[in-house]
């Protein structure tokens, strides 16, 4: 595949689920992770499409149009090995839904940072959480499903089984 068709199929793929983990996640309470902002285009999608719920972002340096950055009270600034613990000192297991969009074009690459976010978001996580990824996560509580209709490319969802303290 090209490489602008595999970009739209990813981007297609995004949002098929992030719509899911919106109807998964339904009315129960918490707050949601945009873990990697990037762009902010996935974050600019859930606060439209989540206007009522806290949306914390994280990312090593803000690379987002200042219209699709959360303000400073909701942006966690700096390595995820410093800022996930921080944030769940901050917000304890709070969070619902949690969206890990770091992947780089080096699959191998990214795996440390998949390892590392798998032992850092459990503190954050609420039992029944949805965690999304462009990376497989080993996520020891969470349970993979299935991906939604019109997912074109890899991502990975799973439902959080149990919180872990």
């Amino acid at each position: 595949m090209n490489r602008l068709d595999s970009m739209i199929a990813r981007l297609q793929t995004q949002r098929a689920c992030l719509s899911a983990a919106v109807t998964l996640i339904g009315g129960a309470p918490g707050v949601v992770l945009e873990i990697g902002l990037g762009k902010g285009r996935s974050y600019d999608f859930l606060r439209e499409t989540l206007p009522e719920r806290e949306i914390f972002a994280f990312d090593r340096e803000v690379h987002a149009p200042p219209d699709a950055v959360p303000d400073a009270a909701h942006m966690f600034l700096g390595e995820f090995a410093e800022t996930l613990p921080a944030a769940a000192r901050q917000l304890g297991q709070t969070a619902v839904l949690a969206h890990a969009d770091f992947g780089t074009e080096e699959a191998e690459k990214d795996r440390p940072t998949a390892v590392l976010l798998a032992d850092l978001l459990p503190p954050l996580l609420r039992a029944n959480a949805v965690v999304l990824s462009d990376r497989d996560l080993p996520m020891a509580a969470g349970r993979s499903l299935s991906l939604p209709a019109g997912a074109a490319a890899p991502y990975f969802m799973y439902r959080i089984s149990v919180a872990d303290s």
